[in-house]
């Protein structure tokens, strides 16, 4: 099994990553028990999950489109996708940017009505999501309303556990790039976006940008370095954007 790095704590393009040494030895936080923190990631069901809302609030705007793509190896193994009656309008500004209309949702079944659909997507998988914090404060919030029997809680549900987040990994090996939303990263790594700010489409790209990103020799193969790095990076990200604004 390869691993993270050799004792130098450098990957091979010789640079250094302070601590990333140690991540195979330490305990992986933030992993899903189903899977082995010494583990290749990309061998591991992937689902990256993509929303769109009536707004921007998870506490008080409702998800109108949920599409989860799972992939394994690079390779698209399965997916779903589902429309979603919210119960209240979709703002003029929402729709302006997917284009969903009140119409669109109105004979659409509530969230309630899909949840079992959606957990058995999301099951045996890792979650990702691309600006990952987004799309798991909106999931997390509908099944709070929707009072879902879960007899088993997946991965994505479960708050312990991170998801993978290939924003963090453009903001890092983009960082000379002046964007880093998925349409501009999709398109300078070739992967075709034709409708974006449609879940399905987004997830899809999104999916295939953490797999181009992950080629990169910065990013740790086990998936325990995978999300102690990340954690790392995201942190370190934080820290810049607040100097920015300071």
């Amino acid at each position: 099994m390869r691993a993270v790095s050799d004792g130098c704590g450098c990957f091979p393009t010789g640079r250094h990553y302070p601590g990333i040494a140690h991540l195979m030895r330490a305990i992986a936080r933030g992993t899903a028990e189903e899977f082995a923190a010494d583990l290749n990631w990309d061998d591991i069901p992937i689902a990256m999950l993509d929303v769109e809302t009536t707004g921007l609030e998870s506490l008080t705007d409702r998800v109108i489109e949920l599409g989860i793509v799972v992939g394994l190896r690079g390779e698209i193994v399965a997916q779903g996708n589902w429309m979603i009656n919210p119960g209240r309008p979709i703002s003029a500004e929402s729709t302006a940017v997917h284009g969903i209309t009140d119409a669109d949702v109105a004979d659409k079944p509530a969230f309630a009505d899909v949840a079992h659909e959606v957990v058995k997507l999301l099951s045996g998988a890792v979650p990702a999501a691309y600006n990952a914090q987004f799309d798991r404060g909106f999931l997390q919030a509908e099944f709070g309303r929707s009072a879902a029997k879960v007899p088993s809680l997946p991965p994505a549900l479960r708050k312990e556990v991170e998801w993978l987040d290939p924003l963090v990994w453009a903001r890092e090996i983009h960082r000379d790039e002046k964007s880093r939303t998925l349409v501009n990263v999709a398109a300078r790594l070739g992967i075709a976006l034709e409708n974006a700010h449609r879940a399905s489409d987004d997830a899809q790209a999104a999916l295939r940008v953490l797999y181009a990103l992950g080629r990169d020799a910065r990013v740790p193969r086990p998936y325990g370095a995978f999300v102690q790095e990340q954690r790392r990076l995201s942190m370190l990200h934080d820290d810049e954007r607040r100097r920015w604004r300071s």
